[in-house]
């Protein structure tokens, strides 16, 4: 099995092919770091300074409305990047909470080290592209319209193709809330697919 480091190089060439030197300062902005399940890597109203990569293990980020119900907004499973960007991007408190659902094992990435290698590196800003088109505007795109158009058993059946690889790991509960539906509604839609 890969290490941390060796397992984030692979994932960062999938995006886009780094410079020696580019990889280099890429690295210079990370350190493995250890979650165990239940434990918060980011807690709403911090002010965040980094992101993370994760090796092993299976996050969440969620929001907390008035009378303290979570709301997930997002999971990620090995090889992706937890963080609250909008928050790192204007240096303000983070509105979401990411928790570890497994124990982690993840690459801190030192925001501000990360963002100075990214000005100055083509190629960075190149896998930074790609990246965000690929996670922030398709992904995020799609999930929007099926929120607002489909109906709960469109959406639980789009969840079960988009996250296959990991619906075995995560509780009813939080499926049902990524889903904006109670685990009870999600039990209904459930036996009615079969």
């Amino acid at each position: 099995m890969l290490d941390a480091i060796a397992h984030l190089t692979q994932v960062v060439h999938r995006y886009s092919a780094l410079s020696k030197e580019s990889l280099g300062l890429y690295l210079d902005a990370c350190k493995v770091k250890h979650l165990k399940k239940g434990q918060l890597l980011y807690r709403i109203g911090e002010i965040p300074t980094s992101f993370a990569f994760i090796h092993q293990g299976l996050m969440r980020s969620y929001v907390v409305d008035e009378r303290g119900n979570e709301f997930n907004k997002n999971f990620f499973a090995e090889g992706r990047f937890p963080g609250c960007m909008s928050a790192l991007l204007q240096g303000t408190p983070t509105l979401l909470a990411i928790e570890a659902l497994e124990d982690c094992v993840l690459i801190e990435i030192d925001f501000k080290l990360f963002r100075s290698a990214l000005l100055t590196k083509p190629d960075l800003m190149i896998y930074q592209i790609n990246y965000l088109e690929t996670h922030w505007l398709l992904e995020k795109e799609q999930k929007e319209i099926e929120y607002l158009q489909f109906d709960a058993k469109q959406r639980y059946l789009a969840f079960l193709d988009t996250h296959k690889a990991i619906i075995s790991r995560l509780t009813q509960y939080h499926i049902a809330s990524y889903l904006g539906i109670t685990p009870t509604q999600l039990s209904r839609v459930r036996k009615d697919l079969k």
